[in-house]
């Protein structure tokens, strides 16, 4: 597997995106409630909120107009991101459970995952990419920003056991300075 380098120098295999198989919609709950809570300091009803966008998921997916890859490298999943359709929101995609572990941060996955959901939503014919997060989670908010996302809405909230500052970002999809 080709190798290239990451954050300080350092060695990483090569990661690709692929479907999800049997135990990965597991994984994506378990990681994003292990990582947020030792990060992040959430504490379980953030891993119930994931699990439940992970069921709706499942019970009610399009494979036409919806999508989910996990990132893997050397056979190890390192990443995932979620495309689905905004209910009500005529044309409207929503990027959903956007996650890379410690050990793939710096290589461009993230950036890969988001322009993954952004290609597949144009060729799907979205207009829109909405996305919900949280405005501590800078690098996440920096990547959204210098792939064209721009903040429309935030609140204060304490859903996931203490103070935070849930955003909504929105992706123009017939921008066309941002087509890539």
């Amino acid at each position: 597997m080709t190798r290239r380098a990451g954050r300080a120098g350092s060695r990483v295999p090569a990661i690709r995106l692929r479907r999800p198989r049997a135990g990965d919609l597991g994984w994506v709950v378990e990681r994003h409630g292990a990582v947020y809570a030792n990060e992040y300091r959430y504490d379980a009803r953030f891993e119930g909120l994931v699990a439940r966008v992970v069921g709706d998921f499942v019970e009610r997916f399009d494979p036409k107009r919806e999508r989910c890859w996990i990132a893997e490298a050397n056979g190890k999943r390192v990443g995932s991101v979620f495309l689905t359709r905004l209910p009500g929101g005529r044309g409207t995609a929503k990027l959903r459970l956007l996650l890379v572990e410690k050990s793939a941060r710096g290589t461009g996955l993230g950036r890969r995952l988001v322009r993954a959901c952004a290609a597949f939503a144009r060729s799907r014919g979205y207009r829109a990419i909405e996305l919900w997060t949280q405005a501590e989670l800078v690098a996440a908010r920096k990547l959204y920003v210098s792939e064209g996302y721009v903040l429309v809405s935030s609140k204060r909230h304490a859903m996931f056991g203490r103070p935070a500052i849930a955003e909504t970002w929105r992706l123009d999809l017939n921008d066309n300075k941002r087509r890539r």
